[in-house]
């Protein structure tokens, strides 16, 4: 393990710097699939996020923050447990198919036991758990993934009060569901359009508006969402609460409100339509795309303002970051967009992928009078740090050893005790892959369940950012201490779907 307990070096800090007489609210929000240059604060330059530029500008903007996982089921998993993919129950996405034909969406709307993600363990121990009893309400809004729901790995059964949104992330491939889940129960939408992933008709005509209109429903996900989170906020009472804002945009499908699409079709101008196969057609699909940021973004200055008018806003951190690198499916262009950027975004370089582009994410915190305004960072940070970040600041601690490192003394400007000596990553996906972050050095290991073309790639990343030049036959000794790395943190999977057998087989440079 990297570190099994940052808090006895900063519980004295603590105490003395963040005031005890009220806990903090504590506000998570997860984009999806939201890459690293798709913010203005990062460098974004045509879609318009001023909202979340304005967290940036009041708080502290982090530049070498690292997802977990360059994907949704296992990002979640590990930011909520504390632990590194070496170790993790899930270190990928797994739908669970042995269930039967999980992806018949008409099944799934008649037989929920076909809905969801794999269950986690039933001694899983998540965060949220540990906040309840501090004393924190809790509500997760958004997109879940971490068990159907039928067990026991739903958000009521794993530390949350409240929960609403989606279950099951094949659900949330559409914004316009027939139905949502509040707590353990479904609410049925007034939706109708077509399952996502079918192809269009032959008599669809890609020019004519008209045509599109089936794949538009009456009530668009991400705004009941939003409005449920905003009732929280207000039942919350005098308790101190934590949300855990899962949002599924911008994930794909393009789907997004009329009112943001006409306004970016309006500054982009013409563009080629996209008509599949996956998920659902679009008129404008760079529009559109834009549209889901913006409307996120436009949600986010909303909260900002609530938390104003409730007088919940100084005393409130929140936090804004994404679950990986930016996709290329459905219709999104990130090269158009610059998505990952500084780094590459496209297929083999962003989503699913331990490059850059894939697993380095925006993040951003604010919480007035705490943290100082306009503040840039660079300590290297990852999502399993949150765990122990957050037991530092509410005095809980994990009761499980986990892999991550309070940054709390670096949010409230105080010298940072602990860091990382190395951040961790294996996923099983796209063909196996490994990578290991140690100081300037980025070991990158892809094609691992490959017979043959499995790669052994090495970069500096102060020399070469965007991975250009692979130094692995000139470092030798980076590459044995990165192998020491290895056999200390890395154990075999549970899951046997998740396994890489050329690491389990101990080919970790062959």
């Amino acid at each position: 393990m990297s570190c099994t307990d940052s808090k006895k070096e900063s519980a004295s800090l603590t105490k003395s710097a963040i005031s005890q007489a009220k806990k903090p609210n504590i506000i998570y929000i997860l984009a999806d699939d939201l890459g690293f240059g798709e913010l203005g604060v990062y460098g974004q330059e045509k879609i318009e996020t001023p909202h979340i530029d304005a967290l940036a500008n009041t708080g502290m903007l982090f530049t070498q923050h690292y997802s977990a996982a360059p994907v949704c089921a296992p990002a979640r998993y590990m930011l909520l447990t504390g632990e590194h993919s070496g170790t993790a129950y899930i270190r990928g996405n797994d739908a669970w198919s042995e269930r039967g034909d999980v992806w018949d969406y008409a099944a799934m709307e008649q037989d929920s036991t076909l809905e969801g993600q794999r269950a986690l363990p039933a001694d899983t121990q998540i965060f949220p758990q540990q906040l309840q009893k501090v004393g924190y309400v809790t509500g997760a809004f958004g997109k879940w993934g971490l068990g159907a729901p039928q067990t026991n790995s739903i958000p009521t059964k794993m530390g949350f009060d409240f929960f609403y949104g989606f279950n099951c992330q094949r659900q949330a491939h559409n914004y316009f569901p027939q139905h949502l889940y509040k707590n353990e129960n479904r609410v049925y939408l007034e939706n109708a359009i077509p399952p996502p992933h079918k192809a269009i008709p032959d008599a669809f005509d890609q020019s004519d508006s008209n045509s599109y209109i089936p794949y538009r429903g009456k009530e668009y996900a991400p705004s009941l969402i939003f409005d449920e989170l905003i009732s929280f906020i207000d039942g919350a009472g005098q308790s101190p609460f934590f949300i855990y804002w899962a949002t599924p945009l911008p994930h794909t499908a393009l789907q997004a409100p009329q009112r943001w699409i006409d306004y970016y079709h309006n500054k982009f101008g013409k563009e080629e339509p996209y008509t599949g196969p996956a998920y659902y057609p679009s008129q404008y699909p760079r529009a559109t795309y834009a549209a889901m940021i913006s409307y996120l973004d436009e949600n986010v200055g909303k909260l900002v303002n609530h938390l104003k008018k409730s007088g919940n806003y100084n005393n409130t951190l929140i936090i804004f970051t994404s679950d990986n690198g930016p996709t290329y499916t459905g219709g999104v262009d990130p090269v158009y967009f610059k998505s990952a950027a500084p780094f590459e975004g496209e297929y083999g370089r962003g989503k699913g992928f331990l490059y850059e582009g894939g697993i380095r994410v925006p993040m951003i915190a604010s919480w007035p009078a705490k943290i100082e305004p306009g503040t840039k960072n660079t300590l290297p940070s990852t999502h399993y740090d949150v765990a122990a970040t957050l037991g530092d600041l509410t005095g809980f601690k994990m009761p499980q050893s986990t892999d991550g490192i309070s940054f709390l003394p670096t949010l409230i400007g105080k010298p940072q005790p602990q860091t990382h000596e190395f951040l961790y990553w294996e996923f099983p996906e796209t063909g196996g892959q490994i990578a290991i972050r140690l100081g300037k050095w980025k070991l990158v290991r892809m094609n691992l369940k490959e017979q043959e073309g499995s790669t052994l790639e090495l970069y500096d990343l102060e020399e070469d950012p965007r991975e250009v030049n692979n130094v692995a036959h000139e470092n030798p000794d980076v590459l044995k201490e990165m192998e020491e790395i290895f056999k200390r943190e890395h154990r075999t999977p549970e899951v046997k779907t998740f396994s890489i057998p050329k690491l389990e087989e101990g080919l970790f440079t062959e």
